[in-house]
Protein backbone atom coordinates (compact mmCIF):
# COMPACT_ATOMS: atom_id res chain seq x y z
CA UNK A 1 0.00 0.00 0.00
CA UNK A 2 1.60 3.25 -1.20
CA UNK A 3 1.08 6.29 1.03
CA UNK A 4 2.27 9.85 0.55
CA UNK A 5 4.75 11.21 3.08
CA UNK A 6 4.32 14.79 4.29
CA UNK A 7 6.26 17.17 6.51
CA UNK A 8 5.04 19.20 9.48
CA UNK A 9 4.91 22.20 7.13
CA UNK A 10 2.41 20.28 4.96
CA UNK A 11 4.97 19.71 2.24
CA UNK A 12 5.52 16.52 0.25
CA UNK A 13 8.39 14.18 1.04
CA UNK A 14 7.87 11.27 -1.34
CA UNK A 15 6.04 8.01 -0.75
CA UNK A 16 6.39 4.97 1.46
CA UNK A 17 5.23 1.38 1.14
CA UNK A 18 3.10 0.20 4.07
CA UNK A 19 2.84 -3.57 4.59
CA UNK A 20 -0.69 -4.92 4.20
CA UNK A 21 -0.23 -7.37 7.07
CA UNK A 22 0.12 -4.42 9.48
CA UNK A 23 -1.84 -1.56 7.89
CA UNK A 24 -4.18 -3.40 5.51
CA UNK A 25 -5.79 -6.09 7.63
CA UNK A 26 -9.50 -6.45 8.22
CA UNK A 27 -10.29 -4.50 11.44
CA UNK A 28 -11.78 -6.58 14.23
CA UNK A 29 -14.01 -4.44 16.46
CA UNK A 30 -14.43 -7.26 18.98
CA UNK A 31 -10.68 -7.71 19.38
CA UNK A 32 -10.11 -3.96 19.78
CA UNK A 33 -12.84 -3.84 22.42
CA UNK A 34 -11.15 -6.65 24.36
CA UNK A 35 -7.77 -4.92 24.23
CA UNK A 36 -9.22 -1.55 25.31
CA UNK A 37 -11.02 -3.20 28.24
CA UNK A 38 -7.77 -4.92 29.23
CA UNK A 39 -5.85 -1.63 29.05
CA UNK A 40 -8.37 0.32 31.11
CA UNK A 41 -8.53 -2.47 33.70
CA UNK A 42 -4.75 -2.35 34.11
CA UNK A 43 -4.86 1.44 34.53
CA UNK A 44 -7.23 1.26 37.50
CA UNK A 45 -5.57 2.02 40.80
CA UNK A 46 -7.72 -0.37 42.81
CA UNK A 47 -7.16 1.63 45.99
CA UNK A 48 -10.84 2.02 46.92
CA UNK A 49 -11.61 0.55 50.33
CA UNK A 50 -14.40 0.40 52.90
CA UNK A 51 -14.32 -1.02 56.42
CA UNK A 52 -16.14 -4.22 57.28
CA UNK A 53 -17.63 -5.31 60.58
CA UNK A 54 -14.27 -6.47 61.86
CA UNK A 55 -12.54 -3.18 61.05
CA UNK A 56 -14.87 -0.44 62.33
CA UNK A 57 -14.40 0.84 65.88
CA UNK A 58 -16.94 -0.18 68.50
CA UNK A 59 -17.66 -2.64 71.22
CA UNK A 60 -17.99 -6.36 70.62
CA UNK A 61 -20.51 -6.75 73.43
CA UNK A 62 -24.03 -7.94 72.60
CA UNK A 63 -26.26 -4.80 72.73
CA UNK A 64 -28.97 -6.42 74.84
CA UNK A 65 -30.21 -9.86 75.78
CA UNK A 66 -31.56 -12.18 73.11
CA UNK A 67 -35.15 -12.50 74.33
CA UNK A 68 -37.77 -10.58 76.27
CA UNK A 69 -37.11 -7.04 75.06
CA UNK A 70 -39.60 -7.00 72.19
CA UNK A 71 -36.88 -5.81 69.80
CA UNK A 72 -35.24 -7.72 66.99
CA UNK A 73 -32.31 -9.83 68.11
CA UNK A 74 -28.92 -8.16 67.67
CA UNK A 75 -25.45 -9.53 68.14
CA UNK A 76 -23.23 -6.54 67.46
CA UNK A 77 -23.36 -2.78 67.17
CA UNK A 78 -20.87 -3.10 64.29
CA UNK A 79 -23.57 -4.59 62.07
CA UNK A 80 -24.35 -2.64 58.89
CA UNK A 81 -27.86 -1.72 59.99
CA UNK A 82 -26.45 0.43 62.79
CA UNK A 83 -24.97 3.88 62.44
CA UNK A 84 -21.17 3.63 62.10
CA UNK A 85 -21.54 -0.06 61.35
CA UNK A 86 -19.42 -1.94 58.87
CA UNK A 87 -20.11 -2.16 55.13
CA UNK A 88 -21.20 -5.51 53.73
CA UNK A 89 -19.34 -6.76 50.62
CA UNK A 90 -17.71 -3.34 50.12
CA UNK A 91 -14.76 -2.73 47.78
CA UNK A 92 -11.31 -3.79 48.92
CA UNK A 93 -7.83 -2.90 47.69
CA UNK A 94 -7.07 -5.17 44.75
CA UNK A 95 -5.54 -5.34 41.30
CA UNK A 96 -8.12 -5.07 38.52
CA UNK A 97 -5.68 -6.19 35.81
CA UNK A 98 -5.87 -9.54 34.11
CA UNK A 99 -3.85 -11.38 31.50
CA UNK A 100 -4.56 -11.17 27.78
CA UNK A 101 -2.81 -13.28 25.18
CA UNK A 102 -0.04 -11.59 23.25
CA UNK A 103 -1.60 -12.70 19.96
CA UNK A 104 -4.86 -10.93 20.88
CA UNK A 105 -3.00 -7.75 21.85
CA UNK A 106 -1.00 -7.85 18.62
CA UNK A 107 -4.14 -8.38 16.53
CA UNK A 108 -5.85 -5.51 18.36
CA UNK A 109 -3.02 -3.11 17.50
CA UNK A 110 -2.99 -4.24 13.87
CA UNK A 111 -6.77 -3.76 13.71
CA UNK A 112 -6.49 -0.22 15.09
CA UNK A 113 -3.74 0.70 12.60
CA UNK A 114 -5.66 -0.84 9.71
CA UNK A 115 -8.87 0.93 10.69
CA UNK A 116 -7.14 4.34 10.67
CA UNK A 117 -5.63 3.53 7.28
CA UNK A 118 -9.00 2.42 5.88
CA UNK A 119 -10.67 5.61 7.15
CA UNK A 120 -8.01 7.77 5.54
CA UNK A 121 -6.90 9.10 8.92
CA UNK A 122 -3.41 7.59 8.84
CA UNK A 123 -0.69 10.14 8.01
CA UNK A 124 2.98 9.35 7.49
CA UNK A 125 5.35 12.13 8.54
CA UNK A 126 8.88 12.48 7.26
CA UNK A 127 10.00 13.27 10.83
CA UNK A 128 8.63 14.68 14.08
CA UNK A 129 11.51 16.77 15.34
CA UNK A 130 11.83 20.50 15.97
CA UNK A 131 14.65 22.81 17.10
CA UNK A 132 15.34 23.34 20.77
CA UNK A 133 13.96 26.90 20.63
CA UNK A 134 10.66 25.89 18.99
CA UNK A 135 7.49 27.43 20.42
CA UNK A 136 4.15 25.87 21.16
CA UNK A 137 2.30 28.66 19.33
CA UNK A 138 4.22 27.95 16.11
CA UNK A 139 3.47 24.23 16.37
CA UNK A 140 -0.21 24.96 17.03
CA UNK A 141 -0.32 27.01 13.82
CA UNK A 142 1.25 24.15 11.86
CA UNK A 143 -1.22 21.60 13.21
CA UNK A 144 -4.09 23.97 12.44
CA UNK A 145 -2.83 24.28 8.86
CA UNK A 146 -2.77 20.49 8.63
CA UNK A 147 -6.36 20.39 9.91
CA UNK A 148 -5.51 18.32 12.98
CA UNK A 149 -7.67 18.93 16.04
CA UNK A 150 -7.02 15.55 17.65
CA UNK A 151 -3.83 13.71 16.75
CA UNK A 152 -1.55 10.99 18.05
CA UNK A 153 2.04 11.15 16.79
CA UNK A 154 4.01 7.89 16.92
CA UNK A 155 7.79 7.93 16.42
CA UNK A 156 10.49 5.31 16.93
CA UNK A 157 11.90 7.46 19.74
CA UNK A 158 9.82 10.50 20.63
CA UNK A 159 11.79 13.74 20.17
CA UNK A 160 12.01 15.61 23.48
CA UNK A 161 11.68 19.05 21.89
CA UNK A 162 8.64 18.01 19.86
CA UNK A 163 7.02 16.43 22.92
CA UNK A 164 7.65 19.66 24.85
CA UNK A 165 6.03 21.98 22.29
CA UNK A 166 2.88 19.84 21.95
CA UNK A 167 2.58 19.08 25.65
CA UNK A 168 0.10 21.88 26.30
CA UNK A 169 -1.90 21.37 23.10
CA UNK A 170 -5.25 19.72 23.84
CA UNK A 171 -5.91 16.35 22.22
CA UNK A 172 -2.37 16.10 20.83
CA UNK A 173 -0.16 13.33 22.17
CA UNK A 174 3.26 11.92 21.31
CA UNK A 175 4.23 8.30 21.93
CA UNK A 176 7.25 6.15 21.12
CA UNK A 177 6.61 3.05 19.05
CA UNK A 178 6.92 0.78 22.07
CA UNK A 179 4.12 2.75 23.74
CA UNK A 180 1.70 2.70 20.80
CA UNK A 181 -1.55 1.14 22.00
CA UNK A 182 -5.11 0.55 20.84
CA UNK A 183 -6.81 2.88 23.33
CA UNK A 184 -4.77 5.97 22.46
CA UNK A 185 -5.02 5.28 18.72
CA UNK A 186 -8.80 5.04 18.89
CA UNK A 187 -9.01 8.01 21.26
CA UNK A 188 -7.52 10.39 18.64
CA UNK A 189 -8.90 11.35 15.27
CA UNK A 190 -5.64 11.41 13.28
CA UNK A 191 -2.82 8.90 13.61
CA UNK A 192 0.50 10.35 12.43
CA UNK A 193 3.42 7.92 12.16
CA UNK A 194 6.92 8.95 11.15
CA UNK A 195 9.09 7.03 8.68
CA UNK A 196 11.14 5.67 11.56
CA UNK A 197 7.94 4.85 13.40
CA UNK A 198 6.65 2.79 10.48
CA UNK A 199 9.84 0.73 10.40
CA UNK A 200 9.71 0.24 14.17
CA UNK A 201 6.05 -0.86 14.00
CA UNK A 202 6.93 -3.33 11.25
CA UNK A 203 9.62 -4.82 13.48
CA UNK A 204 7.36 -4.88 16.53
CA UNK A 205 4.45 -6.55 14.72
CA UNK A 206 6.49 -8.83 12.44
Amino acid sequence: MQVNVITLDNGTAGQIELPDEVFGAQPRADIMARVVHWQLARRRAGTHKTKGMGEVSGTTKKPYRQKGTGNARQGSLRSPQFRKGGVVHGPVVRDHGYSLNKKVRRLGLISALSMKAAEGKLVVLDSASVPADAKTSAMAAKLKALGWTSALVVDAAADENFARVVRNLPKVQVLPTVGANVYDILNHDVLAVTRAGVEALKERLA
